[in-house]
This record gives structure tokens, C-alpha cells and sequence, in this order.
């Protein structure tokens, strides 16, 4: 067996996210940049995201923000505009549940948005009439003991 001569392992690389709790400053949108709502994603370091101007488009996400930070859809984002290309973007920026409700209130995203902390893809609700009833199955399970 051989010594091990590094430092530790993946755990070591991947570190600890201690950023999470500080409280950062709120970011507003520049020229050149929009805010926007994750509706797909699709893999590969790529979303799809309905800007606030109306426009749907592909956004590439950062290599600061790649494995860092992780996007989910329904997230609140805020993405630069490309000069060369209207149809795609880049995610400059993740705002937390907290930041997006300041941007609501401020009056920079509209009201119409739904903000949450977790992602519902199922409208809560729709199970509640499902009844299960009391299947008392063929009685094959009976006559093991006959034999």
C-alpha cells in the first residue's frame, strides 16, 4: 500500500460554504444587464430563463458561478445582455428568496412573480380526493398453510 503524501482528499477540495449566512449587499441591474426567472434547465452549464423584458432566453452560466453556486428553476437571477446575440445570455448573479422579495418591493421585478423558497412542480391539492380502498386480494395467500 502506498503512503498518502496529499492533503485529504475531495472533501478538502470542495471546502466549506461558510458565505451563506453573511448578509451581501443588493445589486441592482446595470445597462447591459436584466433580471430574469429560470424556467429550464438543461444541462451542460446552460438554463433557460424568461427575462423580465419579455424575451425567453439561453443563458450560459458563469465559471465563477459553476459549482458554487447552484441555480434552480423558478430561481431569480440577473443576467448580462449580449451585444451580438439578443436570443442569449449570461448569469452574472443567483439572488436568494430574501433578495428577490427586496426586488419585488422595490419595485425592480413585477409583482406577478412568485417567489419561494423551494420549487413547487405540482400544484399542492391535487391528491386530495384520491381514496384508497380495501383490497382484500384473491385469497391465494391462504392456502399456503393448507398444504
Amino acid at each position: 500500500m502506498p503512503k498518502n503524501k496529499g492533503k485529504g482528499g475531495k472533501n478538502r477540495r470542495r471546502g466549506k460554504n461558510e458565505n451563506e449566512a453573511e448578509k451581501r449587499e443588493l445589486i441592482f441591474k446595470e445597462d447591459g444587464q436584466e433580471y430574469a426567472q429560470v424556467t429550464k434547465m438543461l444541462g451542460n452549464g446552460r438554463l433557460e430563463a424568461m427575462c423580465f423584458d419579455g424575451i425567453k432566453r439561453l443563458c450560459h452560466i458563469r465559471g465563477k458561478l459553476r459549482k458554487k453556486v447552484w441555480i434552480n428553476q423558478g430561481d431569480i437571477i440577473l443576467v448580462g445582455l449580449r451585444d451580438y446575440q439578443d436570443a442569449k445570455a449570461d448569469v452574472i448573479l443567483k439572488y436568494n428568496a430574501d433578495e428577490a422579495r427586496n426586488l419585488k418591493t422595490y419595485g425592480e421585478i413585477p409583482d406577478s412573480v412568485k417567489v419561494t423558497d423551494t420549487v413547487n412542480f405540482v400544484d399542492d391539492g391535487l391528491d386530495d380526493d384520491i381514496e384508497f380502498g380495501d383490497d382484500s386480494g384473491s385469497g391465494e395467500d391462504d392456502d399456503i398453510n393448507d398444504i
